[in-house]
């Protein structure tokens, strides 16, 4: 039971969440001028507005960071470049630096993207946006503390509690994540033919989904049924005590999201999801990852002799363990069988399926186990609280038992805090057990909403494009006679034009040109400033659509007309060879999107007034100083390059910096003289990534006067061993 936390997972985590900040941040800040600048689509000015209250209350009115700007002596717009600058270098810095994973880091990296989120409107209010918020506030609660101390602890008891608020949260991201899919009512996923169409519907898919599009059907289908198992059947696993079937469950999680990623662009979203299934993981199997062979397990505090009984024991659970694995994966492949209808055609060479249960049916079912489900994650939290108090009473002294018994009971509570408040948006994929939690539960929950402490998920609810994908394609004209479209760096256009991999890069305006081809163009309100912008010719804007100028047709005059046609996309059928299609798609005009528009026209002016995007008056910027002239520095520096580019340019530079310090360390460890000099030392401090290098809660609690006592005891555990070994041969 005394069993010490996770080390090397949480570390992964850490370091897996540094990089996706590093994705976030860098590539909101190359869209920044385009979307939210002065002459941007949707200028974040509008979004704060300076009364002349005092700080603390502006803070209230909003919770972001912006609201210093005019202290700093920058505009609203060079605020968002501030943040978003200082994130990339925070977050890069974190991700090759240990000892920058710490506790007021994150909680800075938290703070900036939540101010940046106040303001981002439509292009930042993405599901995986709420995710990294949450993940992020998470991440304050996991990384250690060890800024403001000179020296830090390996462990702290509580850090198997914290931990277990990210497997919560992936549980509940993948969970709903399958169940939305069957309460939506879409025929398609109950059909089980969504990936028939999702392959060339999704916003950006990626060369290898015109590939994956190519498959059988039947194919397709056990696909979706492979889906619904890995969302719905096996996240309940990742609460069991069995240490193989949370492996499985790892592997499940990391399989389903990089096959998302080999067929579409989904930005930083599935690297984020694999960094929360770091959580599923413990010591020994990340050691195997990094060769360091099976790792003894630790002695802990109260090690008590190893006898004959202690082994039997050992042998019972084995045993236990294998027999709850064999059942598990065997009603696993039952139920699949038997609620999807699995069968295999020898004679077709193909793997038939259907769906073998109604929606009443599973409404049914899901309202059995909800809050069955909140009930196992309560059971699973709880132990890994009665397991970190145990670990605090290990401590020697009793002063040292109450100073580690205060982050116990703190932790604990904040833990179980954080896992009330995510009831209310995990219970929404069933309403009848949300209307059951209590009614303080959802006051709680409405206290901290506006900070995303807890999200509701649910991705790809219903399958869109089930007729043809629908795409607006924007057209310019000089004179309302010869109209030339203009194309988008990622989103499809061209036919001839193979599909682009830009992840974990997000180009937002391409997603939102997705999300507004799904209806008319007055649910979408940016998209009248967009043509106004290109009637401007503003050149912030036109980076968005294209980066390289020569690319763009309207390049040495905005078009004086603008309008948008509707069209249905569809992948192109595969050739019957291996080769790489002329045409990756085939497309068919449906109607006119946006009607013809130039400057001055009275449909425009009345649009932008509607909506509240006409420009006013231009404000006037504070003097020129210092940190207003370095950010226009940076910005012409960065400005030539793509989204992607930025971003794959700062991991591998930090691939490089980490090769370098490696062999840097390999180099002076040959140089080393035999024996068992320092070098032994850091060796355990590498293997000791969780901070500090301290054994067991470190010189605070009294552990350097038991070290004799504790190496006699492995020794007489050893002896023990080999006499029971001996015992065995002679037999």
């Amino acid at each position: 039971m005394g069993g010490e936390p996770p080390r090397l997972p949480r570390q992964l985590f850490l370091a897996g969440l540094a990089a996706v900040y590093v994705a976030a941040f860098a590539s909101l800040y190359q869209q920044l001028p385009g979307l939210y600048g002065k002459n941007g689509i949707l200028p974040a000015r509008k979004m704060l507005r300076f009364t002349g209250k005092g700080f603390w209350e502006q803070l209230k009115d909003s919770p972001t960071l912006l609201w210093l700007g005019p202290h700093l002596g920058l505009d609203t717009e060079q605020g968002v470049e501030l943040l978003c600058l200082l994130g990339t270098l925070l977050s890069f810095g974190a991700l090759i630096l240990e000892p920058l994973r710490d506790s007021l880091v994150f909680l800075v990296l938290w703070a900036i993207y939540l101010s940046v989120y106040q303001v981002g409107q439509v292009f930042l209010y993405f599901q995986w946006d709420g995710l990294l918020l949450e993940t992020g506030f998470l991440a304050v609660l996991v990384a250690p503390l060890h800024l403001l101390k000179w020296r830090s602890t390996t462990w702290r008891a509580h850090d198997g509690v914290t931990f277990w608020l990210v497997r919560w949260l992936l549980f509940r991201l993948m969970f709903a994540s399958g169940v939305v899919k069957l309460t939506s009512r879409c025929p398609t996923w109950w059909g089980l033919t969504a990936l028939t169409y999702h392959y060339e519907t999704q916003c950006i898919p990626t060369p290898a989904a015109w590939f994956a599009h190519q498959l059988p059907v039947w194919f397709q289908k056990f696909s979706v049924v492979a889906t619904y198992v890995i969302e719905i059947a096996v996240p309940p696993l990742f609460f069991v005590p069995v240490r193989r079937l949370r492996l499985f469950a790892f592997y499940c999680q990391v399989l389903l999201q990089v096959l998302i990623i080999l067929t579409g662009n989904y930005n930083f979203f599935n690297l984020l999801t694999i960094v929360l299934s770091f959580s599923l993981l413990d010591d020994e199997h990340v050691g195997l990852w990094l060769g360091q062979g099976r790792r003894k397990a630790g002695t802990g505090e109260c090690l008590q002799a190893v006898t004959v009984s202690l082994l039997k024991s050992q042998v019972a659970l084995r045993l236990l363990s294998a027999l709850a694995e064999l059942g598990t994966c065997c009603l696993l492949v039952y139920w699949t069988t038997c609620y999807f209808s699995l069968e295999i055609k020898w004679e077709k060479k193909l793997l038939e399926s259907k769906t073998a249960f109604t929606y009443h049916e599973f409404m049914q079912w899901l309202k059995t186990v909800t809050l069955p489900l909140v009930g196992l994650g309560l059971l699973s939290l709880l132990w890994e609280i009665l397991q970190s108090g145990y670990r605090s009473a290990c401590i020697r002294g009793f002063l040292w038992k109450l100073w580690g018994a205060i982050p116990w009971a703190i932790f604990a509570t904040l833990a179980v805090g954080m896992f009330t408040i995510s009831l209310v948006p995990f219970t929404y994929i069933e309403y009848e057990s949300n209307a059951k939690l209590l009614p303080s539960i959802h006051q709680l929950f409405g206290a901290v909403d506006r900070y995303q402490l807890a999200n509701s998920y649910g991705l790809f609810r219903r399958m869109t494009g089930v007729g043809g994908r629908p795409e607006v394609v924007v057209e310019g004209s000089y004179d309302k006679e010869t109209w030339t479209e203009i194309e988008f760096m990622y989103k499809p256009g061209n036919v001839s034009a193979p599909p682009p991999f830009v992840a974990p890069h997000q180009p937002r305006l391409d997603w939102q040109m997705w999300f507004a081809a799904l209806g008319h163009h007055t649910q979408s309100p940016w998209f009248t400033s967009f043509v106004y912008r290109l009637l401007q010719g503003k050149r912030e804007v036109i980076h968005l659509v294209q980066v390289d100028d020569s690319k763009y047709p309207f390049r040495s005059q905005p078009p004086t007309y603008i309008r948008a046609q509707l069209y249905k996309y569809w992948f192109t059928e595969g050739a019957g060879d291996s080769s790489l299609p002329q045409s990756w798609w085939r497309r068919q005009h449906v109607e006119e999107f946006y009607p013809t528009v130039f400057l001055g026209d009275p449909s425009l002016d009345a649009l932008l007034a509607q909506y509240g995007l006409k420009d006013k008056a231009p404000l006037k910027r504070p003097s020129a100083s210092f940190l207003p002239d370095a950010l226009q520095w940076v910005r012409l520096f960065v400005q030539p390059y793509t989204g992607s580019a930025v971003i794959w340019s700062l991991y591998l530079t930090g691939a490089a910096i980490c090769l370098l310090r490696a062999v840097g360390s390999w180099l002076l460890g040959a140089r080393a003289p035999s024996g068992k000099p320092k070098s032994a030392k850091r060796a355990d401090l590498v293997v000791d990534a969780g901070g500090g290098g301290d054994q067991a809660g470190g010189e605070r609690n009294g552990q350097a006067r038991k070290k004799e006592a504790t190496a006699k005891a492995e020794r007489m555990a050893e002896s023990t061993t080999d006499g029971l070994r001996n015992i065995k041969k002679k037999k």
